[in-house]
């Protein structure tokens, strides 16, 4: 059986993961820039994990300045095909307290100008994005959260702001008409991109506020989130510590997502017209189904 590999991507107050075991520190350029920080590898019973800081070790990065393509296309190389999102959220949602787990299942785009897919530039690719947050992958992760005694919210949707400003009373209530149960700054682009990516990719959401909509609570500060956070991080690391075994104890699947792609049915551009550029750049997401006489 080929070695499963999870991507994990901490969020704020998540720099590395405790237990890993035959740890290594990788740096990698990418076609698209450079990542966030080196990779750090190592092992998590039988399982593989490749984690990175999502804004950079000392939270160098806002949400828009964070390389998502780098980022992803880092865990693609490096052999992962599950990743898991830890990301600090605002509550939208009375029964979803600080403190209080998520694992959503649908995304809502509030993001602008940041670069939101690997193609384009000579080639143009479609993929299914229906179900933002790969379901088997989801069903994994609440389980491991429930496994582990916290009090976790199972599916609602993540609507993903541009920040780094956090929402203005008149946008949160907006949000919550719209239905949505978290707000963060980070889910987009980078689920699109591990979709492209052909990645199973899913988030642990953790409420830190209730953003600024509850009239019974004080705003949204940055102290309070840190505070929050800190308490939930050993609860992420616990659920990080189940997920892997649970993913072992799965295999190598191949599901949905791991085809997103279709064997290079996704890519609209005739073959012969795709710049050699275009080639070289995209050759960890298409060489196999386009050029396969280049990647044997």
């Amino acid at each position: 059986m080929a070695e499963i590999t999870l991507g994990v991507i901490g969020g704020s107050g998540l720099y590395e993961i405790a237990g890993l075991t035959e740890i290594k520190e990788i740096t990698l350029e990418t076609p698209f820039g450079a990542p966030s920080d080196a990779f750090i590898t190592g092992k998590l019973g039988g399982v593989r994990c490749v984690f990175l800081p999502r804004h950079g070790r000392g939270h160098r990065f806002t949400p828009s300045e964070v390389n998502y393509r780098a980022n992803i296309w880092g865990l693609k190389k490096l052999g992962a095909r599950f990743v898991l999102s830890v990301s600090a959220v605002g509550s939208l949602r009375g029964d979803i307290a600080p403190g209080d787990l998520v694992c959503p299942d649908q995304l809502l785009d509030r993001t602008r100008g940041r670069a939101n897919s690997f193609f384009g530039e000579g080639v143009v690719a479609h993929v299914p994005f229906g179900d933002p947050l790969c379901p088997d992958l989801r069903a994994l992760v609440y389980a491991a959260a429930q496994g582990k005694g916290a009090r976790v919210h199972n599916g609602g949707t993540y609507v993903c702001i541009e920040g780094p400003s956090f929402s203005t009373k008149a946008e949160s209530e907006l949000f919550r008409r719209w239905g949505c149960s978290v707000v963060g700054m980070t889910n987009l682009p980078e689920a699109r991109l591990a979709r492209e990516a052909e990645l199973a990719y899913a988030t642990l959401a953790l409420s830190t506020d209730y953003d600024c909509w509850h009239s019974g609570h004080d705003a949204v500060t940055v102290e309070a989130v840190v505070a929050v956070v800190k308490k939930n991080v050993e609860t992420a690391r616990a659920v990080i510590r189940d997920l892997c075994a649970r993913l072992e104890g799965v295999g190598d699947v191949a599901w949905p997502a791991h085809r997103a792609l279709a064997g290079g049915g996704a890519v609209m551009t005739a073959r012969d017209r795709i710049p050699e550029e275009a080639k070289a750049r995209l050759d960890l997401l298409l060489g196999r189904y386009l050029w396969p006489e280049e990647n044997p």
